[in-house]
């Protein structure tokens, strides 16, 4: 192994932005050729010699106990039937399984363990509204490049394929009554993820027989589906980034297929359809910063152009809670709200709340489905002190309590202790945090502490159970979880201060947790390790380059770093409505002054991991090489910089859980090692 870092090639080059000389010594690892295969393969084995501690031997074994446990699914219901993935301990991934009964024994519908390849997987499943088939992403790889299988609910026959149809997803599938619309995109290779097509399909017809309907979407905008079976009316939610809405209603015969319905409002909408009800729950942040539910029938949408949401009903008010989602459960509706980033799941009826149910102090609720009579609510519960929960709830009157349906068996090891406090950020914002550490830790101002964030995209941070967190819990571990802005812990105007101009105060914020946690006696900089991936990458990569001082130890994981040249990759550009373009000469400005990639200097940084993919098809995985050798080349003191590559993976998705064990172990280990955590008693 090696025990230090390859050379890197300098290749400088130079190109002027809005009148500045920018020079880039790695543009060269952006590309896939040999050469960067081969830095890649030496970066991994400096990384492999660094990770090659008696703490990895330590954690392999408990990781595997956590990991190879019965993990329940949520469960989705339609036409009678109830539909959930469940993993075995002996398997790599979780097999799809339907039952006429929620109390019967289930059956297999689809096993991605017996897909051919290693790195197949089913990344995601929707279900007809009539419980009859069942459609599934099939991929390789982690890519996200899907080709859509559509199964029999009763017999589990393959009844149809659509081969390549990109990054297509359940929020933009509606079923018919022969077949279903979908959005589809071009691939990763050719460049064309942004280029999005709205096609129909009808079972009996090849899939290059596909009637398109509409391919005009900009580059920004992620299409939702919605459909209403009695009226034939297919609705288009078109989310340009994560801040605006246009509602359409697609008109397949008619000259222009897409008719305005909602078009001039600065807001979001998210279409509901409750075709027993004949009616469309909008779920909106117009003239409601925390979000609210509007309601009118479906016929209205059927005909209507250019309507006036002023004129609907208003089924759930704004609140001084965030709502997040809502669900149709028969005649009501389930809200789930966020206070304090934490869930509260109610049901509203005729625009009055009638029941809340019982929930954790923090916790997470997702997964929220009902049965066709809206009798039965099925959900999930996250929290930070045990696994994951699926809930039975009965709708139906009487006194019977939420009933635990599924749950791992599986513990973190220890007995925690879990708070949320507030801390000062730099301009007076109070910005919260969750801290979970031993059952009656002293941490004497220097306990090994991780504090993790994301900080954009509408995008809360709330409770879940970290598994593989427990031997650094064991250990006198503190695990911190920042609320950063750019989410929605506290709706819209949260989110809007962490974003474009604003970007700034995400990484203030996270600043003032590290220094507030520092000041409440957890911690030291010596023992203080930032840890956040994708979004929040791009925060550990600026907080490396902005506050170095701060940490032992950084985890940067799947990160934007080269913010300047972010747009011109996979689907960096859609991200310019978040971010800004660097091609704007306002908004270079303000992405100039942070980008990580365009701050590094000679300097002593913290020992810090960069990780990426091979296979990533959202962040390229240059963002990672370029700042790693950035950093190592500039690094003047002796702590190591490493980057970490995986294969036959991408952003996150379709992980085998032997590859989450080893991906676990490489992180845990450095972040461990890097604190102060000895995991080895």
């Amino acid at each position: 192994m090696r025990d230090s870092p390859p050379d890197t090639e300098r290749r400088p080059v130079t190109e002027e932005l809005h009148g500045e000389a920018i020079v880039d010594p790695y543009r060269w690892l952006e590309d896939d050729d040999e050469a960067v295969e081969a830095w890649v393969a030496a970066q991994n084995e400096y990384a492999d010699g660094v990770l090659d501690t008696d703490t990895r031997d330590a954690l392999r074994p408990a990781f595997e106990r956590v990991a190879r446990v019965t993990d329940y699914g949520a469960v989705t219901a339609a036409g009678g039937r109830y539909f959930q993935t469940i993993e075995e301990p002996e398997e790599d991934h979780g097999v799809l399984y339907v039952r006429d009964s929620f109390d019967e024994e289930p059956r297999t519908l689809v096993d991605p363990n017996a897909f051919d390849g290693e790195a197949a997987s089913m990344n995601w499943f929707t279900v007809g509204p009539d419980g009859e088939r069942v459609a599934y992403g099939y991929d390789e790889g982690g890519q996200e490049q899907y080709d859509v299988r559509v199964v029999d609910a009763a017999t589990g026959e393959l009844i149809d394929e659509v081969p390549d149809a990109g990054r297509v997803n359940p929020g933009g599938f509606a079923w018919t009554d022969d077949g279903f619309y979908s959005i589809r995109t071009g691939g990763p290779g050719d460049g064309e993820q942004l280029q999005k097509a709205l096609y129909s399909h009808e079972h009996a017809e090849e899939a290059d027989a596909d009637e398109l309907l509409t391919d005009a979407f900009s580059e920004h905008a992620w299409p939702e589906l919605a459909y209403d079976e009695e009226t034939d009316t297919l609705l288009a939610a078109v989310h340009e980034g994560t801040t605006h809405t246009d509602l359409y209603r697609v008109d397949p015969d008619a000259e222009e297929s897409l008719t305005p319905l909602l078009t001039d409002y600065d807001a979001t909408f998210a279409p509901h359809v409750a075709s027993d009800a004949g009616e469309v729950h909008l779920l909106t942040n117009h003239e409601a910063d925390f979000s609210r539910v509007l309601t009118a029938d479906v016929g209205t949408f059927a005909t209507g152009e250019d309507l006036d949401p002023d004129e609907f009903t208003e089924t759930i008010p704004e609140t001084d809670a965030v709502l997040q989602d809502v669900t149709v459960a028969g005649d009501s509706l389930v809200a789930n709200h966020l206070r304090d980033a934490s869930s509260e799941l109610s049901v509203w009826e005729d625009g009055e709340q009638a029941e809340t149910l019982p929930a954790p102090e923090f916790c997470t609720v997702d997964g929220v489905d009902s049965d066709d009579d809206g009798e039965q609510l099925f959900y999930v519960v996250h929290d930070f002190e045990a696994p994951d929960r699926l809930i039975r709830y009965r709708l139906d009157g009487g006194d019977a309590a939420p009933e635990t349906v599924g749950q791992a068996d599986v513990e973190l090891g220890v007995d925690v202790a879990v708070g949320q406090e507030f801390f000062e950020s730099a301009d007076g914002t109070e910005v919260p945090a969750f801290v979970v550490h031993r059952e009656g830790l002293d941490p004497a101002g220097a306990a090994p502490t991780v504090l993790y964030g994301y900080g954009g995209f509408r995008i809360p941070q709330t409770p879940s159970f970290w598994r593989f967190a427990g031997p650094f819990l064991d250990a006198g571990g503190v695990f911190v979880v920042a609320n950063l802005r750019g989410g929605t812990e506290y709706g819209e105007p949260w989110h809007e201060a962490g974003m474009r101009e604003d970007k700034q105060n995400v990484f203030d914020d996270f600043y003032a947790v590290a220094e507030g946690l520092i000041d409440a006696g957890y911690t030291d900089t010596d023992h203080l390790g930032a840890y956040g991936g994708s979004n929040g990458g791009l925060l550990t990569g600026a907080a490396l380059t902005q506050r170095p001082d701060l940490w032992a130890g950084i985890l940067c994981t799947v990160p934007l770093l080269d913010m300047l040249r972010f747009h011109r990759f996979l689907l960096g550009e859609s991200w310019t409505v978040e971010y800004g373009s660097p091609d704007d000469e306002d908004a270079f400005e303000y992405i100039r002054e942070y980008s990580p990639y365009h701050n590094v200097e000679e300097r002593e940084y913290p020992a810090t991991m960069f990780k990426t993919a091979a296979g990533d098809t959202r962040v390229h995985p240059s963002h990672a090489r370029k700042m790693t050798a950035l950093v190592q080349d500039h690094q003047t003191s002796d702590e190591p910089i490493v980057l970490r590559t995986e294969t036959d993976t991408g952003h996150g998705v379709g992980k085998s859980t032997e590859m989450i064990v080893e991906e676990q172990v490489d992180q845990w280990t450095w972040l461990c090692d890097r604190l102060g955590a000895d995991v080895s008693e």
